[in-house]
């Protein structure tokens, strides 16, 4: 129960934010929005204000933004089809924006009450190449191989990739700037490269918000490695999570503690609006391709073709979205 829970508040928050954007940007452009939605099927609550209806929908797994002319031809000055091609691809890109930007907050507010690890050792792990190097509490990063260290990320990122090269870190300590020179290990358990260093955690807004940046900033490009991998089959479609193995994740968040759930809210809403800006029709990438087409081509493509082409799209996205749902459902018995 409390996993459906906190699955429903944390799809429903995502949702929220990325809908949002859309319906935000569509009002200050001058778009006339039917309907502001948050779920899928009957509708549950209601009400109007002004030219939009906003409600509440019995199934949590979507949402969606009803403007005038997004998907028929419209002559009304307030029409989506009739806005310049600035203004549509503003409106379309908003709602990926705002899952950014929601794990920016997450992130500030996760760094801000636990605080953010940092480049300085809280403690150094015994029998490990940092411990054999002599490396001690209190000694602060600078640098690795003449590359300025910017936070735990990049500092974990440059280690990770080097296994079995031996790495010339520049350590400040008290007021003393030394150089250690340190081969990275592969931890048994984790099978990840490291040096083993413990970070200090800093906690501050400042601080905190600048981790925010710098963590989602680090979590696209390890989506995006990810995705380069998939794509040339460096790994299995065995470890692509769908709807159901995203629930088990946050049920087990959250029985971690609402930091792990917040982390991972964080992580989900970067992957959303990442894949959002893919070039996959149905999602919002291929809305703003067909754009960008247009401004080139002078006139937009035939409204029925193009809406042919995202309905193949989505049934293909379905049809993956089963595939990936019946491997999360089989990892469950094994």
């Amino acid at each position: 129960m409390v996993t459906a829970v906190a699955a429903i508040l944390v799809f429903g928050l995502l949702v929220f934010f990325h809908e949002l954007g859309h319906f935000g940007v569509a009002k200050m452009v001058g778009i006339k929005v039917h309907e502001f939605a948050i779920g899928m099927g009957p509708k549950l609550i209601s009400f109007a204000k002004s030219e939009t209806q906003y409600t509440l929908r019995a199934l949590p797994i979507g949402g969606f933004v009803k403007m005038e002319g997004e998907d028929e031809v419209s002559n009304d000055t307030g029409s989506f089809s009739n806005k310049s091609v600035g203004a549509r691809i503003a409106v379309i890109l908003a709602g990926p924006i705002m899952n950014f930007v929601l794990a920016i907050l997450l992130f500030t507010i996760l760094f801000y009450n636990v605080g953010a690890p940092s480049t300085t050792m809280q403690d150094i792990i015994p029998g490990t190449p940092a411990e054999a190097a002599g490396m001690q509490r209190g000694d602060t990063i600078l640098s690795i191989n003449g590359e300025e260290i910017s936070d735990w990320n990049h500092l974990t990122s440059t280690i990770g990739k080097s296994q079995n090269t031996p790495l010339e870190f520049t350590i400040q300590r008290n007021r003393e700037i030394i150089s250690k020179t340190i081969t990275p290990m592969v931890d048994a358990e984790t099978k990840q490269v490291m040096v083993g260093i413990v970070p200090m955690y800093k906690k501050s807004m400042g601080y905190a918000i600048r981790s925010s940046f710098s963590n989602t900033a680090y979590v696209v490009r390890e989506i995006g490695d990810f995705l380069r991998r998939l794509i040339f089959r460096q790994v299995s479609s065995g470890e692509v999570a769908g709807p159901v193995g995203i629930i088990t994740m946050v049920g087990q968040a959250t029985r971690a503690g609402w930091e792990n759930l917040i982390f991972l809210a964080g992580l989900i809403s970067i992957n959303l609006g990442l894949m959002n800006l893919l070039p996959i029709p149905a999602l919002d990438g291929s809305r703003i391709l067909f754009l960008i087409f247009e401004f080139f081509r002078g006139k937009p493509v035939n409204p029925e073709r193009e809406g042919m082409i995202h309905l193949v799209g989505f049934a293909l996205l379905i049809t993956m979205m089963i595939f990936v749902t019946y491997q999360d459902i089989v990892k469950l018995f094994n």
